[in-house]
């Protein structure tokens, strides 16, 4: 999208957040059009995170940093992690996953420097993640059957690199919503936005995923709730949504209940495609001291073998109380802080990234480890940074100020 004012970060800062967006990609997912093996997958995800970091080390050599609530909870979490790691209980990938955690949060402190306010982030998020989408689509025209596989029930999947549904539909439904913000901002024009918008949409419906629908629509309304009394753009679009929407309800009313409901059973909707069945064993499970505080240590989100699917319920399993504690505090921090902020663009964003994370976390885990979920919250908190002081070293040389001398008697006279 073509900005019309950026930040003053660095070129790099863009790459190295793009290395973490690939960190964070995943290696489980569909069948590829070309078989990629998932130590292959796993080394370029690993070895993107490693890039960031030294990306970042080097451009910030000073490690001048931003200190913040989110970044100190995000740091505290830690604690939890490697106590339970430590155990082996989940082998030593639990100590790899804490490594891997570890410099991931290590990497957001370095480029916290550049953390002032600004949308600067927001658009780097959206080009890495449209980026992403694009290699969806390139899949989607290149093998259709492959891309809408009956395995995921013709839902659209990533086949260039192995993507689930649900992962395309957050990407597509947080460029949106970032997107119609920047527009209402009047921070980029409406050409760009629609051609983020547009695909991104497409892509959206394609992948039949409710929780990014949902979240993209909550999050949406509380974020230009927010503008309304000061914009009038804002009030113009939220009047014409809810007409929109209106009119959606009564003409499509049976079509959008089929989309919704994608062909399941009473039963299996309201268990929540089966999670609900794994969330009653994990609560169900016995626990010792340790596990309860501390969790069984970071592992791949799942419990008997199935994916447990709630942020609230694979930090507990994983960390313990505390570290649901540490997560809950940081959504009520950056909620909090976004609610105490007078009404703008960077404040909407933040909430519409908040809002999201926390809506998304009842279906989708990730809030406890490196994640996409993490590098949402991560840009909002750089929204809601508070604008950082010049730099004295990195300030022009102020032209020194040049005294008249007194003029000679001859010139007098």
């Amino acid at each position: 999208m073509s900005p019309n004012a950026t930040g003053h970060a660095p070129k790099f800062v863009g790459t190295a957040w793009g290395l973490l967006v690939l960190n964070t990609l995943g290696s489980a997912g569909a069948r590829t059009i070309v078989p990629l093996p998932r130590s292959l997958i796993q080394m370029v995800t690993m070895g993107a995170l490693v890039a960031a970091f030294a990306l970042a080390l080097v451009g910030n050599l000073r490690v001048r940093i931003r200190a913040g609530a989110f970044l100190f909870l995000l740091t505290l979490l830690l604690v939890p992690s490697v106590i339970s790691s430590a155990s082996l209980e989940s082998g030593f990938g639990a100590l790899f996953r804490c490594a891997r955690l570890a410099l991931f949060v290590g990497t957001l402190w370095l480029l916290s420097r550049w953390w002032d306010g600004s949308p600067t982030f927001v658009r780097h998020h959206i080009r890495m993640y449209f980026a992403v989408l694009g290699t969806v689509a390139a899949g989607a025209v290149v093998s259709p059957g492959a891309a809408m596989p009956e395995l995921y029930g013709g839902r659209l999947v990533g086949v260039l690199w192995p993507l689930t549904p649900p992962q395309i539909g957050q990407y597509a439904a947080v460029i949106t919503g970032l997107s119609v913000l920047l527009v209402l901002g009047r921070r980029t024009d409406r050409g760009s936005a629609a051609v983020v918008i547009v695909p991104a949409l497409a892509l959206l419906a394609l992948t039949h995923t409710r929780t990014a629908t949902l979240g993209l629509l909550a999050g949406l309304a509380l974020a230009i709730g927010s503008l309304v009394l000061t914009s009038a753009a804002a009030r113009r679009f939220f009047v014409g949504a809810v007409l929109c929407a209106a009119v959606a309800a009564v003409g499509f009313g049976s079509a959008l209940q089929a989309w919704f409901l994608r062909g399941q059973s009473q039963e299996n909707f309201t268990s929540l495609t089966g999670r609900a069945k794994v969330w009653d064993a994990l609560l169900a499970a016995p626990r010792t001291t340790s596990e309860y505080l501390f969790g069984a240590g970071l592992g791949d989100k799942s419990f008997g073998g199935l994916p447990i699917d709630n942020s609230w319920l694979a930090v507990y399993h994983e960390q313990g109380m505390t570290g649901v504690a540490l997560v809950a505090a940081i959504v009520v921090v950056l909620g909090g802080v976004a609610l105490l902020r007078p009404p703008s663009l960077s404040r909407a964003c933040a909430i519409f990234l908040i809002s999201y994370c926390a809506i998304a976390s009842y279906t989708e885990a990730g809030l406890g480890d490196a994640s996409p979920y993490l590098l949402h919250l991560a840009v909002a908190a750089s929204l809601l940074a508070a604008p950082a002081a010049a730099d004295p070293l990195a300030a022009p040389q102020v032209a020194r100020r040049r005294v008249p001398r007194p003029a000679r008697r001859s010139e007098v006279t």
